[in-house]
């Protein structure tokens, strides 16, 4: 698998590509947002996941993502110095898919890499209908009456938890255990964001996440 790493320290470049090269995957570089979008175009149809930095010259994270994320959904691992919470949700809202901040092991960040294209490769090959929403998960496509539904990785997680558990109620604390995995700290913020954007791009389909106050969300078909 090919993975672009995109930092303007050279030497965070060297650890993370070393690590990931021991792992068996292909490291492209970009050293700032300009090169990134440079070497995507170019091999957009080779890179499954990015592990992109947010302050960079010419071009920051944001940028890049933005523009990116106006064309693909490949696997966006942002890499931050910044511990602040609203950055995190202004990066889940443009379509991040998982925060590491600075400093880190490279190993964990190995685990985080593995993790998320292991969630991302395909599992079964026939669609299944849930009250109209009709989700592929071979293709990791959403579909209703037809119509492709385009939703972030973290979002596409959501909803396929929340259907697959049909009928239960679950708690913002399950939901953050398994579909951030159990190394992500966050809040209810960060769920009630994602929730808000699935509803509004499910239109009327929407209204089967039912808000269960004082616990968390529960898929129901009525």
């Amino acid at each position: 698998m090919n993975i672009l790493v995109v930092d303007d320290e050279q030497r965070m470049r060297k650890i993370v590509k070393d690590f990931l090269v021991a792992s068996g995957y292909i490291v492209l570089e970009a050293e700032d947002g300009e090169k990134a979008l440079e070497v995507f175009q170019e091999n957009k149809n080779k890179i499954d996941l990015i592990l992109l930095d947010v302050m960079m010259p010419k071009l920051d994270g944001w940028s890049v993502l933005r523009q990116i994320r106006q064309e693909s959904k490949v696997p966006i691992i942002m890499l931050t110095a910044r511990g602040e919470e609203q950055d995190e949700l202004f990066g889940f809202e443009l379509g991040v898919d998982e925060y590491i901040s600075k400093p880190f092991s490279p190993k964990i960040l190995v685990a985080r890499v593995q993790a998320i294209l292991k969630r991302t490769s395909t599992e079964e090959n026939k669609a299944t209908d849930y009250g109209g929403i009709e989700i592929d998960k071979n293709g990791r496509v959403v579909k209703i009456e037809g119509k492709t539904i385009e939703l972030s990785l973290r979002e596409y997680e959501l909803l396929l938890y929340l259907v697959e558990n049909e009928n239960i109620a679950l708690s913002r604390d399950k939901i953050l255990n398994n579909v951030w995995n159990y190394d992500y700290y966050g809040d209810s913020r960060t769920i009630d964001s994602h929730i808000k954007k699935i509803r509004h791009k499910l239109g009327k389909k929407g209204k089967y996440i039912k808000t269960m106050r004082g616990i968390g969300y529960k898929f129901e078909v009525k």
